[in-house]
């Protein structure tokens, strides 16, 4: 029976044409680093940190291990340049939510939904940054605990901003409600559930609200966060007179 041909291996969007292409040396590094980023991502989610290798990002990016090497000094140094750039499009895009919000209420909701998407839409970059790093040595960890301080700072900053300094509650309660956020984020990650993280949305609003605003006005914001959530139902295309 004749071999059959091989099947040519589709070119990704960020990778660049094969042969002379006239492209900037400046934009070709550029290009080359930001595969190789986006190739820790898709092999620390599939395979682990402790499993991922050097030889594994290199095959996956499709660049040579002499041009991994001009980038990074090895599997640490790559897995952190990557979850620093994936952190900073979290913040980034959780920051722009609670910026475009006005009040206590709708910060919090707002970024708290824009963090819960980003996860659920992103599952490489989560396993990566919520369930990898914790495998990832101490620095990375270190890297993760200024992520969760960053938002602390957030949800300290909204409720300073709107309610008196006599009703505030204690300095850790933040960092203590961030911490629960993480843990619920991580369970449902490592359970390859993360598509579920938006619906949990009222739910966590009320846990992060309750000590801000009391348990009246948080179930009352619960209640109308599931009423918001639910999906419309779908009108419908029976004639009216059946």
């Amino acid at each position: 029976m004749p071999e059959q041909p091989r099947k040519k291996r589709q070119r990704e969007p960020y990778q660049l044409p094969a042969g002379r292409h006239g492209l900037s040396r400046q934009f070709v590094v550029a290009n080359q680093r930001q595969r190789i980023l986006a190739a820790v991502a898709d092999v620390c989610s599939a395979a682990g940190y402790v499993a991922m290798s050097v030889e594994d990002i290199v095959v996956t990016s499709g660049v040579s291990r002499r041009t991994f090497y001009d980038n990074f000094r090895g599997k640490e140094d790559v897995y952190l340049a990557a979850y620093d750039e994936v952190t900073q499009q979290l913040l980034r895009h959780v920051y722009e939510s609670y910026e475009a919000a006005d009040g206590l209420v709708a910060k919090i909701r707002d970024s708290l939904g824009a963090f819960l998407s980003f996860i659920a839409e992103e599952p490489a970059f989560a396993d990566m940054c919520i369930v990898e790093v914790m495998a990832a040595g101490s620095i990375a960890i270190e890297r993760r605990n200024q992520t969760m301080a960053a938002f602390a700072t957030m949800i300290e900053k909204a409720a300073a901003d709107e309610l008196p300094k006599a009703k505030l509650p204690p300095a850790l309660t933040a960092e203590t409600l961030v911490g629960g956020i993480y843990e619920v984020v991580y369970s449902r990650v490592l359970q390859g559930r993360g598509d579920e993280l938006p619906a949990l949305l009222p739910d966590l609003l009320f846990s992060v609200l309750l000590p801000y605003v009391g348990q009246e006005t948080a179930t009352s914001l619960l209640k109308n966060e599931r009423r918001r959530s639910k999906p419309k139902a779908k009108a419908s295309s029976k004639p009216a007179d059946e």
